[in-house]
């Protein structure tokens, strides 16, 4: 449960504040470490114990002046960070909330807030330089806090290996299905978040688009991950996280600053004699490539595929045969 996850989290939080407390003020009493915690006596008392089991050297005195305190010398390893690992870990933990959204936000921030209380100044002007230089954007196609409600539950399901029913709509199908489906994992790609598992409606593995879900619920049977089923090969013969179709576009010399302005699309680029240019790329499936195609409205002409081809140009005839019609709309 995330319930439980975050209470073992916080305890561990907690342990670690104590420790930084009896460092930062020997002999405090329990009653002290208490409200500085805001947990009861009898939870530090726990905690103590718990410390003490790890091997923390704490020790009691007693009398009017007494306390809890760490044998003298003790002090917790210090975290150093080279200036380059410092801004690796912010960049990766923005990183981490960015993809995905409230999921981890309260985690990635409260691990950046004690990363501020531990830096020295060298490391902590070299991550506010990456901070306002290094930026990364666009890394959803739909904004994945929307889809919050259903990824905080499909990370339950998982974490406890409990089946889901959910209501989905697939890709151009007008009536969504239930469905009982035994989440394995969340993967991003493409700028969309996905959930990979056993659907029991299909009988097979298959994976499911977050954002596409309608209703999810976290069902009381509990599934195993079958021993055999590997992750990296079933996403290799995914074509929504591979690129499989190679795609040849052509751009007139009028348009040929299109292509160059865009070089990063492109496996290859040729400009031509005539100063036009042909570029390749390579893309999932032939829905992404015609929506690339049609970016460039009138500029690029696609060469290869021919299913493409006709894909743009089926599309293209529909856009104008619905703009013909907009009179009637008014």
């Amino acid at each position: 449960m995330i319930l439980r996850k975050k209470c073992m989290a916080n305890t561990a939080t907690r342990l670690i504040t104590l420790i930084m407390l009896l460092q930062r003020q020997p002999n405090q009493t329990a009653a002290q470490l208490a409200q500085a915690l805001d947990v009861s006596v009898r939870t530090v008392q726990r905690y103590m114990t718990m410390l003490d089991e790890m091997g923390i050297p704490i020790y009691a005195e007693r009398g009017p002046y007494g306390g809890y305190a760490l044998v003298r010398g003790y002090k917790m390893p210090p975290l150093i960070f080279t200036p380059e690992e410092a801004v690796a870990v912010y960049l990766g933990t923005n990183f981490l909330e960015q993809v995905w959204g409230r999921l981890y936000q309260e985690a990635a921030r409260g691990a950046l807030a004690k990363l501020d209380n531990v830096l020295p100044d060298e490391q902590r002007r070299e991550v506010a330089w990456a901070r306002q230089t290094l930026l990364a954007m666009g890394m959803h196609s739909a904004n994945p806090n929307m889809s919050m409600p259903h990824l905080e539950k499909l990370w339950e399901a998982m974490h406890d290996r409990r089946r889901v029913s959910m209501l989905y709509r697939g890709r151009n199908q007008p009536e969504p299905l239930q469905r009982n489906f035994d989440p394995y994992v969340l993967v991003h790609g493409w700028g969309w978040q996905y959930c990979l598992g056993y659907c029991h409606l299909r009988q097979d593995i298959r994976s499911f688009r977050v954002d596409r879900i309608l209703k999810l619920e976290v069902l009381a049977q509990n599934f195993e991950i079958p021993t055999n089923f590997d992750l990296e090969a079933y996403v290799a013969s995914q074509p929504y996280f591979q690129r499989r179709v190679q795609v040849r576009l052509y751009f007139a010399p009028e348009a040929a600053i299109q292509a160059l302005d865009n070089q990063s699309r492109w496996d290859s680029l040729e400009e031509q004699p005539d100063s036009s240019i042909i570029v390749t790329l390579t893309v999932p499936d032939l829905e992404v490539a015609a929506s690339i195609v049609m970016d460039f409205g009138y500029l690029a002409v696609v060469l290869e595929p021919e299913e493409l081809r006709e894909l743009v140009r089926e599309r293209a005839e529909a856009i104008a045969a619905r703009h013909a019609k907009t009179n009637q709309l008014k």
